[in-house]
């Protein structure tokens, strides 16, 4: 992940906040297999045959369910399972020894978590569920080996590290060259994008994260954020209330990026 100077206006918490998260992480019923599954052509199944579903089946039948501000999984844990987001939606974030926190990403449903621990066989940060959530259990191990029998699975596992790793140089991109309106704008479409690929409407959705996440995400306060908020609304790009986003002139939003 992004590996650079902590912002000035990045959030101090203290240290202990870390074991302040709801813990409770339950199992669930594991009735709802990848043949089945309304994100199968997300996750990853895509692309497989229905006798290779069949087979990948068989790996994630444990279904974890983890409660709002519960840690799925904490930094410096064993690796040794991906997580595929069933519902809800999780924050990853590392924290300093000095209690400085920082949101090193967003996690929706159909996508994996855990694919940064595979070289060091630990995790880096804490996965913390922003609402009540749902996560598919995949052992590595297990899933390596599977993947040497299905090239499309292998093909596809690589798809999903390459968009992880594209996901990164884009937040590089985000903190270094960009305005604070250009950062928030960026961020509302790509949120846009990968709603329209989970099936939802890109131009109306409802955000999972706080303003204040946002702002830690994107290396801004959370008064720049509703600041920002506020004047895109003026300005006719966006319809913000609460949480729910729609977009009203997108061509705008891309403008003010630069595509």
């Amino acid at each position: 992940m992004l590996n650079a100077a902590i912002p000035h206006n990045t959030r101090i918490v203290p240290i202990l906040a870390v074991s302040t998260f709801p813990q409770p992480i339950r199992p669930a019923r594991s009735g709802v297999c990848c043949g089945s599954c309304c994100l199968q052509e997300v996750c990853l199944p895509c692309g497989l045959s229905a006798a290779n579903v069949s087979q990948l089946d068989q790996l994630a039948t444990v279904k974890r369910r983890v409660a709002r501000g519960a840690a799925l999984y904490r930094s410096s844990d064993a690796f040794d399972a991906l997580y595929a987001v069933r519902s809800g939606a999780f924050k990853t974030m590392s924290i300093s020894r000095g209690g400085v926190e920082k949101i090193t990403g967003f996690h929706l449903p159909g996508e994996l978590m855990g694919l940064d621990a595979i070289n060091t066989e630990r995790h880096n940060y804490d996965a913390v569920a922003l609402e009540d959530s749902e996560v598919c259990v995949i052992p590595f191990a297990k899933l390596q080996a599977l993947a040497l029998r299905i090239p499309e699975l292998q093909h596809q596992l690589f798809r999903l590290l390459s968009r992880d790793i594209a996901r990164d140089q884009g937040l590089m991109l985000l903190l270094g060259s960009m305005t604070a309106e250009q950062r928030l704008a960026a961020f509302l479409l790509s949120l846009s994008r990968r709603y329209e690929r989970l099936g939802y409407a890109g131009d109306c959705f409802n955000l999972r994260m706080t303003r204040e996440d946002i702002g830690n995400y994107l290396g801004l306060t959370m008064e720049t954020v509703s600041r920002l908020m506020s004047k895109f609304q003026r300005q006719g790009l966006i319809a913000a209330q609460h949480r729910e986003i729609e977009f009203k002139n997108p061509g705008g939003l891309m403008e003010l990026v630069g595509h």
